[in-house]
C-alpha cells in the first residue's frame, strides 16, 4: 500500500517527484509535507522576470519574490550579465584585505543611506548584519540589553534569532530572555518604561514589521522612538532588509518617519536575487570601533568581491528615480484594485501600504493561508504572514507594470470567489 507521500508524488512528473523525494529525505522533511498538505507542491522549475513554473509547468506570478530577493525580478538580464562578465577577472576575493569593488559598493551605500550613515560591514546574510548591529551596540554603549518588537523578525542566526518574536530561539534553547527585551508594536509608553532603565544598549526596529503582516506605524512612532533613545542613552536601529531597496517608494521605508538611524541593515534584494549578500551601515560614531578592532567581523564570504559588483548594479537599479517613480505608479494603481475589491468583497477587510508593500487582512484567523492556497491555484503565489495568519504579504516588484497589476487583480478575485463561497 501507497503511503500517503507517495500518493501525493504519484502525480507529479519524474523530475518532480526526485527533486521532492529528496528534499524529504535530505534536507526539509517537515517542510515538504506542510506544503503539500497546505495544497502547494510548488517545486520551482523556470523562472523569469516576476513569473516562475513550477517543475511541472505550473504558471505562477511571483508575489512573494522570497522577502524581496527578487525586487529586480528573477534572473534580471542587466544582472545576470554583470555577474557573468564579473567572472572573467573575480571570484570572491579575500576579506582580510582591501577591494575596490567593494570599497566602491560601500560608498555608493553610503550616499544612498539617511543621516550621518557611512561605514559598511558586508555579511552573507541580513540575520548576520542584524548579530554584529547587536554586537556593536553592546560595544558602543557598555549595556547589554536588546529592545525589539514582539512579533519582529531578524534573522535565525546566532543573537538574531532571539529577538524578537523568539519561539524559534526557545525551541533551541538559545533565547537570552535576560537581555532581549520585547515591545508592542507602535508603543511608545512600554517602550519609553524598559529604556528608563538606563540599560539598554540598542531599540532594534523593521520599520514595517514584515512576518506580522507589514502593519503601517503612526506617522509619528520613528521621530519620538529616535528621541527617547537619545533620552536614555541606547542606540536606534533600522532593519530594511525587508522593506528597504526602494520597496517603499523611497530608498528606506524609515525615510518617510523622519527618524535618522544609528545603524541600518540591509540583504535580500542587495544581491540582486543572483548572490547572498547583506550589509550592517553604521553611523561615523557608531563605527569608530573599525579603527581599533578591524578583526571585529570576519567572514569569508562577507563582501564576496562577485557579490559586490552585482550589489552595486541592484542598488543603482533599485534607487533610480525611474525606478521609484514606477514604485508609485504601480503602488497606486495596485490600490485602487484592491480598494475596487475589498468593496465587492468584505472578507478582505484590511489593506496595509507603503509603496508596492502590501499586505491583505482576510476576516479569518487563516484567512492569509487559506488565500495563499487559493491564489496559487489560481496562478499566483503570495506568502502568508507567519506572525499573523490573517494576512497575506502582497509584494509587488519594483519594476513591474500596470498590465501585470490588472492581471494579478483578476486572480486575486478569483481566490476570493473560492475562498468566501467555501
Amino acid at each position: 500500500m501507497l503511503s500517503r507521500f507517495d500518493e501525493q508524488l504519484s502525480a507529479m512528473s519524474a523530475d518532480k517527484q526526485t527533486a521532492l523525494r529528496l528534499s524529504h529525505e535530505y534536507l526539509m522533511p517537515n517542510r515538504v509535507e506542510t506544503w503539500l498538505a497546505a495544497g502547494v507542491p510548488l517545486s520551482i522549475g523556470r523562472r523569469e522576470g516576476y513569473r516562475i513554473w513550477d517543475m511541472d509547468g505550473h504558471a505562477l506570478q511571483d508575489f512573494h519574490l522570497n522577502g524581496g530577493v527578487f525586487n529586480l525580478g528573477h534572473r534580471h538580464p542587466h544582472l545576470v550579465e554583470t555577474l557573468r562578465n564579473g567572472l572573467e577577472t573575480l571570484d570572491v576575493g579575500n576579506h582580510h584585505f582591501p577591494s575596490a569593488v567593494r570599497g566602491q559598493l560601500a560608498e555608493l551605500i553610503a550616499s544612498k543611506t539617511p543621516g550621518d550613515l557611512h561605514y559598511t560591514i558586508f555579511t552573507p546574510s541580513g540575520g548576520e548584519a542584524n548579530d554584529m548591529a547587536i554586537k556593536t551596540a553592546r560595544q558602543v554603549t557598555g549595556r547589554s540589553k536588546i529592545i525589539a518588537f514582539e512579533m519582529g523578525y531578524h534573522g535565525s542566526s546566532g543573537l538574531s534569532g532571539a529577538v524578537g518574536e523568539n519561539s524559534n530561539a526557545k525551541f533551541f534553547g538559545s533565547a537570552f530572555e535576560c537581555d532581549l527585551l520585547r515591545v508592542p508594536y507602535n508603543d511608545l509608553d512600554a517602550l519609553e518604561t524598559l529604556l528608563k532603565a538606563g540599560d539598554v544598549a540598542l531599540f532594534m526596529a523593521e520599520t514595517l514589521p514584515a512576518t506580522f503582516g507589514f502593519p503601517v506605524p503612526d506617522p509619528d512612532y520613528y521621530e519620538t522612538a529616535r528621541k527617547l533613545c537619545d533620552d536614555y542613552g541606547a542606540l536606534f536601529m533600522v532593519d530594511e532588509v525587508q522593506t528597504g531597496l526602494g520597496r517603499s517608494g523611497k530608498v528606506w521605508a524609515i525615510e518617510h518617519y523622519d527618524a535618522e538611524p544609528d545603524m541600518l541593515t540591509t540583504g535580500k534584494g542587495l544581491g540582486g536575487g543572483l548572490y547572498p549578500m547583506g550589509a550592517l551601515v553604521l553611523s561615523r560614531k557608531t563605527g569608530a570601533w573599525l579603527h581599533e578592532k578591524g578583526w571585529g567581523y570576519v567572514s569569508g564570504f562577507g563582501g564576496s568581491e562577485i557579490g559586490c559588483l552585482v550589489g552595486i548594479e541592484a542598488l543603482k537599479m533599485s534607487s533610480s528615480d525611474e525606478t521609484l517613480a514606477n514604485v508609485a505608479t504601480i503602488g497606486a494603481h495596485m490600490r485602487a484594485g484592491l480598494d475596487a475589491l475589498a468593496q465587492r468583497y468584505p472578507f478582505m477587510f484590511d489593506i496595509r501600504q507603503l509603496g508596492v508593500i502590501f499586505a491583505l487582512g482576510f476576516d479569518n484567523d487563516l484567512g492569509g493561508m487559506r488565500m495563499a492556497s487559493a491564489l496559487y491555484e489560481s496562478g499566483l503565489w503570495a506568502m502568508f504572514a507567519g506572525f499573523d495568519r490573517r494576512y497575506l504579504q502582497f509584494k509587488l516588484g519594483l519594476l513591474a507594470d500596470t498590465a501585470y497589476c490588472d492581471e494579478a487583480l483578476e486572480r486575486v478575485e478569483t481566490a476570493l470567489k473560492k475562498v468566501t463561497s467555501s
